[in-house]
């Protein structure tokens, strides 16, 4: 229970990251884009919005397919497994007697635990697919969470650098705050996914930081290119 707890929650984790990533960027560098050519806040409010639901959808229906896939790959992966262990015993067996013994076990007490597991089915199965195929079981729902999460994390990350259109007086005001408010909001991300993920703090952060305003410059720079 407690194992899964921590799985659930270390999903979740990667399912904001991910979204709030692209959440930050993507409509970060949209406004600034359009800022440099649209004068009416309200114009770049509407193409934000119409980006951001876009976003949402997108991604969204890419994560739910990731898990759908990961859960179809597992099953069918299982379903051979059985097969194997039911056509196989012998063959099969020997597998797991040679995975205990990699993991130092001894010789003796591998065709003893191994045997110990054979009598169960399911259990045997579930070893295989673990120490040998090296996969391990979805998360129940896993592909419906993941969507949901993604989704609501880019609605979240895309809001911020587009809020501050809604209350800023022109198009540069809305600019400046939005690079501002998006920036910083950068800046904490970036540090928060370094930790999580065990980069190097500082590295990490600029990284995440540089490319979202690397993204925004470019596209307000091509965009007063082409006009």
């Amino acid at each position: 229970m407690e194992l899964q707890t921590q799985n659930n929650g270390s999903h979740f984790i990667k399912d904001v990251i991910i979204g709030i990533s692209d959440g930050l960027t993507v409509p970060f560098a949209l406004t600034a884009g359009m800022s440099g050519v649209i004068s009416t806040n309200h114009l770049i409010i509407i193409a934000g919005i119409a980006e951001i639901a876009a976003g949402c959808i997108s991604m969204g229906l890419g994560g739910y397919l990731a898990g759908e896939s990961e859960h179809d790959n597992y099953r069918a992966h299982e379903q051979n497994e059985y097969h194997e262990v039911e056509v196989m015993p012998e063959s099969e067996l020997k597998e797991v007697e040679d995975a205990f013994l990699i993991m130092g076990v001894d010789e003796k007490l591998s065709k003893e635990v191994a045997l110990q597991i054979s009598r169960d089915k399911d259990r045997w199965v579930e070893f295989m697919m673990k120490f040998e195929i090296g996969l391990e079981k979805p998360v129940k729902n896993r592909a419906r969470k993941s969507g949901l999460n993604i989704a609501g994390s880019y609605l979240v990350g895309g809001f911020i650098p587009l809020f501050p259109y809604f209350i800023a007086p022109d198009n540069k005001s809305g600019l400046f705050w939005s690079c501002v408010v998006t920036i910083l909001a950068l800046f904490v991300f970036g540090y928060f996914k370094s930790k999580v993920t065990g980069q190097p703090l500082l590295l990490g952060t600029l990284k995440v930081t540089g490319i979202g305003i690397i993204a925004a410059g470019a596209a307000y720079l091509i965009a007063k290119a082409v006009v």
